[in-house]
């Protein structure tokens, strides 16, 4: 599959090992889509069901936010030293579990974006499955 960006470390201030998107597939005023693939190097498995590990579901809304914020960035819509500072999460669904090795979809919609706030809804998909589902809004400012 083609990708617009995987130099997300340049997008967002976020490292390892808490940076949790991949790459991001494309990016318009309306939809950002994203990736992330899961693996056993993660460091939340060691502690999150060791015996049956799943990506817990706080992971989920941050890989959502992250996904959202990089695709912001890539468009260049705010200066380059702004920060996203989630805010609020709202309406969260978790569906389907995130297991070592599947690679999460991330269709972010942006619900309204202006120069001091970002309000977005995202959806996380396995395959066709939906993992996980939120709306959260993130304050902007500057590092």
């Amino acid at each position: 599959m083609d990708y617009l960006t995987d130099d997300i470390e340049s997008l967002i201030p976020h490292r390892k090992p808490f940076k949790f998107v991949d790459r991001i597939i494309s990016a318009d005023k309306e939809k950002i889509v994203a990736e992330r693939t899961f693996t056993d190097e993660d460091f939340f498995f060691k502690g999150h069901f060791p015996q049956y590990p799943v990506v817990p579901g706080v992971i989920l809304i941050e890989t959502m936010a992250q996904a959202g914020g990089a695709g912001l960035s890539y468009q260049k819509i705010f200066d380059d030293n702004s920060l996203f500072f989630l805010g609020t999460v709202d309406k969260v669904k978790f569906r389907h579990q995130v297991r070592p090795g599947d690679t999460v979809r991330l269709e972010v919609t942006n619900l309204r974006v202006s120069p001091r706030m970002i309000k977005q809804q995202g959806i996380a998909y396995v395959g066709e499955e939906v993992a996980a589902e939120a709306t959260w809004m993130c304050l902007v400012g500057n590092a």
